[in-house]
């Protein structure tokens, strides 16, 4: 039983295997599957989420998840929101983690409002052509430390601080992250939502 994820992401595919276990399937990722990257040039997580999902599901005609997530800061009015991925570039870095952490950093230097959520929301569809997909959504809300701390993790986990905890996403245990998180919150909602629509056991 597959379901096809809307992401070339090894950390997301990762989390999410884990989060949607219940589910009894097994997720691929798009590009093992010799799908390549959808458009995404909406301004929100759920447009271009279900642009993501709709783009997989019609290219291999399996049920498809999608997750677009990112990084919301208070003192950026949300940014940078549904460009979180390509942020660094923004500033002249190649794109990835490491460049996007020292990005915001950089940018941060001097704002004393340093808080921020990391937003989840997921997408799954039975087909490309599915008129109800089912949409869930995660937000936990944070502080911008001052310097990454932490080797779990991926993406802004290092300077992404929690002040329940006192520590960061990347200093957390994957189960202590996975329980708190916002893609661990939007897992366990589109989790709900499949068994209340009856995919539990009926994906092919």
């Amino acid at each position: 039983m597959n379901l096809v994820l809307a992401s070339n992401n090894a950390g997301k595919l990762a989390e999410l295997q884990v989060l949607l276990a219940p589910l009894g399937a097994r997720l691929v990722r798009q590009s093992d599957l010799g799908v390549g990257e959808a458009e995404e040039p909406h301004r929100t997580f759920v447009e271009n989420a279900l642009a993501k999902a709709r783009h997989a599901a019609a290219a291999t005609g399996l049920p498809a998840l999608a997750d677009d997530a990112g990084l919301c800061v208070d003192a950026f009015g949300g940014l940078p929101g549904v460009d979180t991925a390509h942020y660094a570039e923004r500033f002249g870095y190649p794109k990835g983690d490491v460049h996007n952490v020292r990005a915001l950093l950089e940018q941060m230097a001097g704002v004393t409002n340093r808080r921020a959520a990391l937003v989840s929301t997921l997408v799954a569809l039975r087909g490309a052509d599915d008129p109800e997909p089912l949409i869930a959504v995660g937000r936990v809300v944070g502080e911008i430390a001052r310097e990454p701390v932490g080797a779990q993790g991926f993406g802004f986990d290092p300077v992404m601080f929690l002040p329940a905890f006192g520590k960061t996403f990347a200093q957390l245990p994957a189960e202590v992250k996975n329980a708190h998180s916002h893609r661990g919150q939007a897992a366990r909602a589109m989790l709900a939502l499949m068994r209340e629509r009856g995919w539990m056991g009926s994906l092919p």
